[in-house]
């Protein structure tokens, strides 16, 4: 995903987006919370170092943002093998031309 369709799907401005990647800016929760929704990754993910108490982390794990993969698809992350990662790979790009094929369809109607 660039930098544009990221700052699109989360509903920020480029330039902010950029700020924030260069260290320039300071993101509210809310803001991270749409760059988490936009990459459809858990919020805690995102944060290295935080200073939100277990109960507040575990909270926010409990939200799972809005996928917009199709039905029976997930995104999932984990410590693998270098083979296991290279089945993961030949699985992923199975399956994105699965997605790309989806959104077509979508977009037809």
């Amino acid at each position: 995903m660039t930098k544009v369709e990221l700052a699109e799907k989360a509903n920020i401005s480029l330039s902010f987006l950029s700020d924030l990647t260069k260290d320039r800016a300071n993101p509210s929760l809310r803001i991270m919370e749409a760059i988490a929704n936009a990459l459809e990754t858990p919020l805690p993910i995102l944060l290295e170092q935080t200073n939100l108490s277990e109960a507040e982390m575990k909270e926010l794990m409990s939200v799972i943002p809005k996928s917009n993969l199709p039905e029976g698809l997930v995104r999932a992350c984990g410590t693998l093998t270098k083979f296991q990662a290279y089945q993961v790979h030949l699985w992923d790009t199975e399956n994105k031309k699965q997605v790309l094929t989806h959104k077509k369809r979508k977009e037809k109607k």
